[in-house]
């Protein structure tokens, strides 16, 4: 028989790396300080968390009970508090949940012996909401106790398949006679002896999966079935048939006999009321009747009546509003009704405040689960934090250690220790007080918070940030987890990080001082002893980005070739056709890079040639350069034979498409692959832009102009015969790159389909406002959800053809801010923008597209491989989990989290107003700047140490951002500053003239401002649309 672990009173749960372990994060506002401690006598509450722990909290009898919830989440260090709530039996042994708003005295009467249960209170539609991985968890937990409970009622197939993945989660891959001792020894279900054998079966196909992913599934199982956070409260109807009552996130549900029998969307009902034993629901209009309908449900007492409808307002209000109502204003005479209102985050506030606010990841351990990761320690421990040494004795109020060792297990946790997160200044004050101390916590002083200044320094065991004091290839510190993109450290981990994975690619890198040297002063005087002409500035853009360009080609001649020549699998003709094509233009790049580094080292009066005047010019060297490198230019056009070829092998074997994709996962390639081959056609868009700036800038009369005019002609002609290979190719591997993100399509590059627009609307149904991600094609639109895979891949829930479409605004029908109508053969969908803005792009775009299809026959094969109900798993090629990282994260990804569209125009557009460069950069609240190597390509800063790195250090995905000068108030007192900023996250960067400062605000802009405005800047729109 298998015994179960022993329980270690001193171990806890749910620390972030570096945090005190009773700080944490609490529900309170950004920026607001905790509530202020109300005088009176102090109660101890005991409450039972969704481990089966008991902690003990200290407040005072006085304190709301939003001061004990949020103690609670603090000591959790839970972020997405508002979905869960505190519920207790009153007097009348009715579970109640605790009211926010009334005092804790007014609500328990008897505090001490009256036992809080922390449970699930809202329960999403779409477990993919929830953005963090402990709150998926909790929720694991409280479907593990509706399920033990027989409260989540279901058939023997969802059962057993729930509770494989539960065990999975506690005990690891399957074992027979483990599998079956555990299960006889634990009962997850009723009657669970009859589902041995399948369950079992189950488990057995859940090999390599992580107790993040079990819960993950077990949630999308769940989730599913009718009873999924439902609570039933019984009821009759007038007839006087026994019914039971329950609420969703859709509205009020009427079940018989455990079966659902009527459902009132929130959208249909007008009001909820009750009157003694009556419970009213008042419905609205319906457009075939001119009256009003009023359904009548007599309940036990009128108690029950009110604790039913007060969870029928705040699931309302949770899931319906935008932001928290306001409290109604006391009436000077009379009150009429009850003044009761939903207090806390909606469900919208919880989504933004999460991704909006920066917080560090923490390791959090699962009680019973015996499952060991690398990037997470799990042990059979409570949801508690981590303590220290002398944490298991907590001081009393008499300041006599309590011994909490005995069974059952708690711990005692003061008011005092509440600090919200959100504000280093109540962290810091906390830190000194002596309450504080006197509760026992000065122990705690270095792990709190430090202010701005040091930053750097505090962060370095930060895993959503890159850290720079650790060597390139030296592992990362014991207990670290890996967050890695591309196989680098990279942005802020998002909620839908499974052991090490980034999911959501929304913060900055942040680099310590380690990276590069501090300079300032230093930096002013070498700047003022170079030269100061304009077309010195256009020459050293031309030198930056060739030396970029050149480590891009050595991606595929040096990295990528010798991956394939290693590998039998690859077609010979591949080898041949990337070695053919590549090789020369590496070896002529070289050469052009050494010229162009010479001439600006004459230039700057670095050489021991001082003679004035003849060296200060460039376009003697690009002339002479460019005319040689025409000949290579015939067969670019060819590019795309590479593109198609490459996609034919991956789609023969297995074996290649694992190579290709294990080596985008790779330090060097920090781009897609397909990208690095359009390089070479991107390059001489470059040099021409590169050409016109110079000949804007020379007068007619200066010795440089007749070369550069020379050599801007012949660059000009190259790059108009290619101008429609170009776009051809620019579009072919935007589908390839969609195919891979894509699960559920096959046939998606057919000939004559073109890609226009992707990007992130609200679809509206059954249950309510769902997040969707939709890809507009020349012939058919794909909607999506983000899924659970460890590639960030987008599930395809279904496909809206374009011909005999019609499209039309919709707000006013269905209430909903931006939303319109796209109506179909045979179906329609409403959706809803996230801005006016957003809403004109996607009716424009859409509108183009519905009278293309009226005037070309464009492609007609089905994009769908599967139906729509078809739920199979991906191919275990695709699934396969990244040995080291998550390789280039993809742009829908990106827009997915921060609620952007793209359309092709603009992707085309980033790709060719490539820029790299030396900036310093700085934070808000920082001192000094950092010097870094900075390369823009594909909507993305990359940051290097120096341009002889191989592969970039950290990056910083630009949609959504803007960029502007800094404010006077903001105090950047230098020239040439620009500052990037999205909602809490700024960074200002120093560029070291003048045009290098304009041609930085100018790369950028066209990555963060909308495309109508960068329609109207740019002189050739890429595409027809």
């Amino acid at each position: 028989m298998a015994e179960p672990d022993p329980e270690n009173p001193s171990s806890g749960a749910g620390q972030r790396l570096g945090a005190p372990e009773t700080l944490g994060i609490s529900t309170l506002d950004p920026g607001h300080k905790p509530p202020a401690m109300p005088p009176g006598r102090h109660v101890t509450v005991t409450v039972r968390m969704l481990d089966d722990t008991e902690e003990v909290f200290d407040v005072s009898q006085k304190a709301s009970g939003k001061v004990l919830f949020d103690l609670v989440c603090s000591h959790m260090n839970l972020i997405e508090g508002g979905y869960f709530g505190l519920e207790f039996q009153n007097h009348k042994s009715m579970m109640v949940w605790l009211d926010h708003i009334k005092p804790i005295i007014k609500q328990l009467r008897r505090p001490k012996n009256t036992t809080l249960r922390f449970s699930v209170k809202f329960f999403p539609p779409d477990h993919a909401q929830l953005l963090e991985e402990l709150t998926r968890y909790l929720f694991a937990l409280q479907i593990k106790q509706d399920l033990s409970s027989g409260r989540m009622m279901c058939n023997d197939t969802s059962a057993a398949l729930m509770v494989s993945h539960i065990i999975q989660s506690e005990i690891g891959d399957f074992d027979e006679s483990h599998c079956r001792s555990h299960l006889l020894n634990n009962n997850y279900i009723p009657d669970q002896m009859t589902l041995i054998d399948k369950i079992m079966e189950f488990h057995s196909k859940h090999i390599g999966q992580s107790p993040a992913e079990s819960d993950f599934q077990l949630l999308e199982v769940a989730r599913k079935l009718d009873f999924y956070g439902i609570r039933l409260h019984p009821a009759k109807d007038r007839e006087g048939s026994k019914l039971s009552l329950a609420v969703a996130h859709t509205g009020v549900l009427v079940f018989q006999t455990h079966t659902r029998i009527n459902a009132f969307n929130w959208s249909k009902i007008r009001k909820l009321s009750f009157k003694r034993k009556r419970f009213l629901i008042k419905l609205r209009p319906d457009l075939n009747s001119s009256y009003q309908d009023t359904l009548e449900f007599l309940m036990a007492s009128r108690d029950c009546c009110k604790v039913f409808w007060k969870i029928c307002v705040e699931y309302h209000a949770f899931f319906r509003l935008f932001e928290e109502p306001k409290p109604k204003p006391k009436p000077m005479l009379f009150t009429r009704g009850s003044s009761f209102r939903f207090s806390g985050r909606t469900q919208k506030q919880v989504i933004d405040y999460v991704r909006e606010s920066e917080f560090k990841k923490i390791p959090f351990e699962r009680k019973h689960s015996r499952v060991r990761y690398s990037s997470r320690v799990q042990h059979n421990s409570r949801l508690s934090p981590l303590p220290s040494p002398r944490h298991h004795e907590v001081p009393s109020e008499s300041g006599v250690p309590q011994d909490f060792s005995s069974s059952p297990p708690r711990r005692h946790w003061k008011e005092s220790v509440l600090v919200s997160a959100e504000d280093p200044a109540a962290s810091r004050t906390s830190k000194m007080s002596p309450n504080h101390q006197r509760n026992g916590h000065e122990d705690r002083k270095e792990s709190i918070s430090k202010p701005e200044e040091s930053r750097g320094s505090t962060r370095q065991m930060s895993p959503e940030h890159p850290s720079q004091g650790v060597a390139p290839h030296s592992p990362p510190p014991s207990g670290q987890p890996h967050g890695m993109v591309n196989g680098q450290k990279s942005l802020e981990l998002c909620s839908h990080s499974l052991d090490g994975r980034q999911p959501s690619p929304l913060t900055s890198p942040l680099l310590n001082d380690a990276c590069s040297i501090r300079t300032d002063d230093e930096d002013e005087v070498r700047r003022k002893r170079f030269p100061t002409d304009r077309a010195y500035f256009i020459a050293k853009e031309l030198l930056t980005t060739e030396r970029t360009y050149l480590k891009d080609l050595e991606v595929v001649t040096v990295s990528f070739r010798s991956v394939v020549e290693q590998d039998e699998a690859t077609p010979d003709s591949l080898k041949n056709t990337i070695l053919s094509t590549f090789e020369p233009l590496h070896k002529f790049h070289t050469g052009f890079l050494r010229e162009v580094e010479q001439r600006l080292a004459m230039w700057e009066g670095r050489s021991n040639a001082h003679i004035k005047g003849d060296y200060q010019r460039i376009g003697d060297v690009m002339l002479k350069n460019l005319q040689a490198l025409k000949p290579l230019t015939t067969n670019m056009h060819k590019h795309s034979d590479i593109l198609l070829e490459l996609e034919k092998a991956c789609k023969a074997s297995h074996r290649v498409e694992n190579l290709c994709r294990d080596f985008e996962l790779q330090k060097v390639c920090y781009i897609p692959l397909n990208v690095f081959v359009l390089r070479p056609l991107h390059r001489l868009i470059h040099y021409k832009q590169i050409l016109e700036r110079l000949c804007k800038h020379y007068p007619a009369t200066h010795e440089d102009f007749r070369d550069c005019r020379a050599a801007l002609a012949d660059v000009s002609e190259v790059v108009d015969q290619l101008q429609g290979s170009l776009l051809k190719m620019e579009n072919l591997q935007k589908l390839l790159e969609l195919q891979k993100d894509l699960l559920g399509v096959d046939n998606l590059v057919v000939s004559g389909r073109e890609f226009i627009r992707l990007g992130c609307l609200s679809k509206l149904s059954g249950k309510g406002l769902q997040q969707r991600m939709f890809f507009l094609f020349n012939d058919v639109i794909l909607y999506t959800s983000r899924g659970m895979t460890p590639t960030n891949q987008f599930k395809v829930h279904g496909q809206l053809p374009l011909r005999g479409m019609t499209i039309r605004e919709s707000e006013e029908e269905w209430g909903v801010p931006h939303a319109f109508t796209l109506v179909g053969q045979g179906q329609s969908v409403v959706v809803a923008a996230s801005s006016l803005t957003e809403m004109e792009k996607w009716m424009q775009d859409i509108k183009m597209a519905i009278e293309m299809t009226k005037t070309s026959n464009g492609p007609t094969s089905d994009v769908l491989t599967c139906t729509l109900t078809d739920n199979k798993e991906p191919s275990p090629v695709r699934d396969k989990k990244a040995p080291n990282g998550q390789g280039p994260v993809p742009l829908s990804v990106i827009c997915w989290y921060r609620v952007q569209s793209l359309s092709f125009s603009e992707s085309c557009r980033s790709l060719e107003n490539q820029l790299s460069g030396n900036l310093l950069r700085k934070f808000k609240n920082s001192n000094g700047w950092q010097k870094l190597w900075v390369v823009f390509t594909n909507f993305s800063l990359f940051f290097y140490k120096s341009h002889q790195d191989d592969y970039p250090l950290a990056s910083l995905p630009l949609l959504g951002y803007s960029v502007t000068v800094p404010a006077e108030n903001e105090n950047i007192h230098k020239d040439y500053v620009f500052k990037l900023h999205f909602k809490s996250h700024v960074y200002y960067f120093r560029s070291e003239s003048e045009y290098t400062f304009e041609r930085w605000m100018e790369v950028i802009r066209s990555a963060t401002v909308s495309s109508s405005q960068a329609r109207l800047r740019n002189n050739k729109d890429p595409h027809p649309h």
